[in-house]
């Protein structure tokens, strides 16, 4: 049963930990640039989480001017990406250029036939039924839609924390066996000699209860 209850808590934290990182690690898409466009767009309780943060005090649903771009990949499947600072808080990007962003990206875009191909660095996900859309934080032209986008970023970071996961298991392991692991025995003995204890004061009273009902 422990065991079971265990290896559940180690599967949650692994489904919440790697959604974080699916979420917050940069990915990259190469697209044309269809249009750009700024919306009024309602943030409630429901999708507030993947949006910036707000400075707004009072509760209930917020309305809000945020940036777009409509990118379209070469197989015509569309994808919308929002462009909005993330200031100096999560996730940590300090992207505070967003006006500059949405130039960029208006003055690269082009049409069907005569395409501008784009590799958009983005977060986030696309959740349509919550309105959430991934957040762009840069962009720059390609001459074909077929480049390959190395993201040396993931593989760096990962890396990284593959290496840390691993040193942090080494460290636990050695206080386990120099610290857990004798605290254990000890008190294995400690149990040992009660229950030793115990037993020799039992054959000591049925010994003197033995003598009282000989005589």
């Amino acid at each position: 049963m422990w065991t079971a209850i265990k290896w559940t808590l180690v599967g949650i934290v692994v489904v919440v930990f790697g959604g974080l990182l699916s979420y917050t690690l940069p990915s990259h898409d190469v697209v044309r640039v269809q249009e750009t466009y700024n919306r009024l767009t309602t943030i409630s309780s429901s999708n507030a989480m993947f949006y910036a943060s707000s400075d707004r005090t009072e509760t209930g649903p917020e309305q809000r001017d945020i940036y777009f771009i409509r990118g379209v990949f070469p197989d015509e499947k569309v994808k919308v990406y929002r462009n909005e600072d993330t200031g100096w808080i999560w996730p940590p990007y300090f992207k505070l250029d967003s006006s500059n962003l949405q130039a960029e990206a208006a003055n690269l875009a082009s049409t069907r036939d005569a395409p501008q191909w784009v590799v958009i660095t983005y977060y986030g996900w696309r959740i349509p039924f919550l309105s959430v859309y991934p957040n762009a934080v840069s962009l720059r032209a390609v001459d074909s839609p077929d480049v390959t986008v190395v993201p040396w970023f993931n593989i760096i970071f990962l890396t990284f924390l593959a290496l840390c996961v691993l040193l942090a298991r080494r460290m636990w392991m050695q206080f386990r066996l120099r610290t857990i692991a004798p605290m254990i025995d000890d008190v294995n003995d400690a149990l040992e000699d009660v229950s030793e204890s115990g037993e020799e004061a039992a054959r000591r009273a049925r010994g003197f209860f033995s003598r009282l009902i000989g005589r």
